[in-house]
C-alpha cells in the first residue's frame, strides 16, 4: 500500500512538473514579439530610404514567411517541434526583430508604399527613333 501511495505521489508530481512547463512555454509565444528587436541591430535602418525600406520590409516579410512554412512543416513529423525550435526558432525571432525595427525606421519616416502602376516595367527597352543622315 506504501509503495502505490509513493508511485501515485511520483506520478502526481510529474503531471504538475509538465503542467508548469507547459504554463511556463505558452508565454514564450507571446515573449518572442517583445525580445525579438533584441536580435537585431537596432542601428541598422537608420540611415535607409523609404525606397530602401520598402524593399528590405518585403524581403524581411518573404523570409519570415518562409522560415514560419519550414517550422509548420517541421512540425508534422516525428519531434517536429524541437526540430523546429533547435533549426529555425532563432533565425525566424531576429527575422521578426528586423521586420520590426524597418517597420518602425518606415513609420519614422513617414514613408508610402509604392503604388503597383508606378513600379517600371520590366519590358524590354525600346530602339531608339534615330534618323538616317540626309545624303549630300
Amino acid at each position: 500500500m506504501l509503495a502505490s501511495l509513493s508511485s501515485s505521489l511520483r506520478l502526481g508530481g510529474a503531471v504538475a512538473a509538465l503542467f508548469a512547463a507547459g504554463f511556463a512555454l505558452s508565454g514564450c509565444a507571446g515573449m518572442s514579439e517583445t525580445i525579438a528587436p533584441a536580435f537585431a541591430d537596432p542601428a541598422k535602418y537608420e540611415l535607409y530610404d523609404c525606397k530602401q525600406l520598402e524593399g528590405e520590409r518585403k524581403a524581411l516579410a518573404t523570409r519570415t514567411a518562409d522560415l514560419q512554412r519550414l517550422m509548420d512543416k517541421a512540425e508534422t513529423g516525428t519531434g517536429g517541434a524541437v526540430v523546429s525550435e533547435l533549426a529555425y526558432r532563432n533565425d525566424y525571432v531576429a527575422v521578426r526583430g528586423s521586420a520590426q525595427l524597418a517597420d518602425d525606421a518606415w513609420r519614422r519616416n513617414k514613408c508610402r508604399e509604392t503604388p503597383p502602376d508606378a513600379v517600371p516595367s520590366t519590358a524590354a527597352p525600346q530602339r531608339p527613333n534615330i534618323k538616317p543622315a540626309p545624303k549630300r
